[in-house]
């Protein structure tokens, strides 16, 4: 088994719960073979699904982008995700879900009368912490080489992963990418924008994912009356920004405070993430 993985943790595939011990995916599964796949990660604020329709809305709109059909309903996911949640007692927990096109005779071209793999698991989540919170992120700026569908929540992860342990390897905590000049996202996050007041983010279109907190963010702008645009931002921009924020579904919302050698504004969490910070808090409890 593989470490600090609980042996007899349930998990869902294909129709069953069963322990992650005795789930099998075979190996000419088009997930393992070409990356031929969906997935979506809902977080589970004491005991309750956030945003399940937006995260499934998420999900139908990936499985439509690469022609997947796995035969479930909207009800059907919702019930998959409750069936999780009945096997574990956290207070936060994350559902992650999957969907391959399934195992199948190793040929590019898609296979016909295949049955799709549907695998679920869930975690406990442990929400950001204080020091978080209160002290911010560091970044580095780096080139977004990865392909153009950044828009479909793809399991064809191997460009973020390398994103990622750039950051990694300059010991920050994440990575902001640019593609020609202008800001796409971090490694599995999006990026925001502060400049005189007012909060910004690159376009909804197929070089970023739209997370589930970029509608979200909106909203919560708008409710704390900070001004706000999707627009294209360049990198000058973001190396000028009074203030500059990350959202993710694991990260919720955090400030960042250090880009490469800058400071960020004052090098402090600033008054527009403090206030989104606490609409935030209010939404999830």
């Amino acid at each position: 088994m593989i470490p600090d993985v609980d042996p007899n943790a349930i998990v869902y595939l294909n129709g069953q719960y069963l322990p992650i011990s005795q789930a099998q995916v075979s190996v000419l599964d088009r997930g393992f073979i070409f990356g031929d796949g969906i997935y979506e990660v809902i977080p589970i604020y004491n005991g309750q699904p956030f945003r399940m329709e937006e995260h499934l809305d998420r999900l139908e709109r990936s499985l439509a982008a690469i022609s997947l059909q796995p035969g479930y309903s909207r009800a059907q996911w919702k019930e998959l995700v409750q069936g999780l949640l009945s096997h574990v007692s956290y207070s936060h927990s994350m559902v992650y879900l999957q969907i391959t096109r399934g195992p199948a005779k190793r040929d590019h071209a898609f296979p016909k009368q295949v049955q799709p793999t549907v695998f679920g698991m869930i975690n406990p989540f442990q929400r950001p912490s204080e020091r978080q919170r209160t002290e911010g992120l560091s970044a580095i700026a780096i080139p977004d080489i990865r392909w153009q569908l950044c828009n479909i929540k793809s399991v064809s992860l191997l460009g973020n992963v390398l994103a990622k342990q750039q950051a990694i390897e300059a010991g920050v905590d994440e990575a902001i990418q640019f593609r020609d000049g202008m800001l796409t996202e971090g490694s599995s996050c999006n990026i925001w924008v502060v400049k005189d007041g007012t909060l910004l983010t690159p376009p909804n279109d197929h070089l970023i994912l739209e997370g589930i907190r970029y509608r979200l963010l909106e909203e919560l702008a708008m409710q704390s009356g900070v001004p706000y645009q999707a627009r294209a931002i360049s990198r000058a921009e973001v190396e000028q920004a009074d203030e500059l924020l990350l959202t993710a579904a694991t990260k919720e919302v955090l400030p960042i405070v250090r880009l490469d050698s800058h400071i960020v504004g004052n090098g402090r969490p600033g008054p527009v993430y403090a206030k989104l910070r606490t609409a935030y808090d209010a939404l999830v409890g």
